[in-house]
């Protein structure tokens, strides 16, 4: 069966480090995905001054894909040296990962009238303009305070429609947490607050290592898992319930 999914990588704690650890992280996913033959779509992305992303949205469609990537959400730790760093000390930074499945139009019904809707050129890094034509859409869901916005796509109606994809899928989730009672619970499990003591998951480049918390194990080559060979860390975790 074929899922759909939204994924959203933000930068954590960390300033620049955090914001291009959150793009590297985002190229280890993209690179799984087409890996295992999954379709990948960018939606939105705030680049920082380094090419970082400060954050960025994306959407997977593919055999099992939920599946594998539920237990990628939670707070992600690396321990490197930046490359901004002249001394040469190893610094900790984190990046959060929120697993969305994506919401169909019967699943949550949105009330036009609660939207605030409005239109931007897409930005370059730095907040530079790369358009002349405002196709960008960001939409503002009043009652819950929710802000989306999409970028990527050439035409301002195929943002509109990403846009409300991913409204729709943030609110299916904030509805099915509000009838278990877990509304504010489940959604700190899943970002936290982007501290390092949260962390799930953490990247040693200096002793080229990654170690899973949540079941205390840790594998070697960090380097092919950084360039999308997540298979052996996914295996481990699906003997492990997923805590949704």
């Amino acid at each position: 069966m074929s899922d759909e999914l939204i994924m959203e990588i933000r930068a954590g704690t960390g300033g620049e480090e955090a914001a291009l650890f959150a793009f590297d992280l985002f190229n280890m996913y993209k690179k799984y995905a087409l890996n295992q033959g999954w379709r990948f779509n960018v939606l939105d992305a705030s680049q920082s001054d380094l090419r970082g992303f400060r954050q960025i949205t994306f959407e997977i469609n593919g055999l099992e894909a939920l599946k594998k990537m539920a237990r990628e959400a939670g707070v992600h730790r690396v321990q490197r040296i930046p490359k901004t760093e002249k001394s040469g000390r190893v610094h900790t930074s984190t990046a959060t990962v929120a697993v969305l499945p994506k919401a169909k139009e019967t699943d949550i019904r949105i009330n036009p009238a609660d939207l605030e809707i409005s239109f931007f050129r897409s930005g370059g890094p730095g907040g530079q303009n790369v358009n002349k034509v405002e196709t960008a859409v960001r939409i503002v869901h009043k009652p819950s305070g929710l802000v989306v916005s999409s970028q990527e796509e050439r035409s301002q109606q195929r943002n509109r429609k990403k846009v409300m994809e991913v409204l729709r899928a943030k609110l299916w989730q904030a509805e099915q947490e509000k009838k278990t009672g877990e509304i504010t619970e489940k959604r700190r499990r899943q970002i936290g607050s982007a501290d390092r003591s949260e962390k799930i998951r953490t990247y040693n480049f200096p002793q080229g290592r990654i170690t899973d918390h949540r079941i205390k194990k840790s594998w070697g080559n960090l380097e092919a898992v950084m360039d999308g060979n997540l298979d052996r860390i996914i295996e481990s975790l699906s003997l492990r319930p997923p805590k949704l």
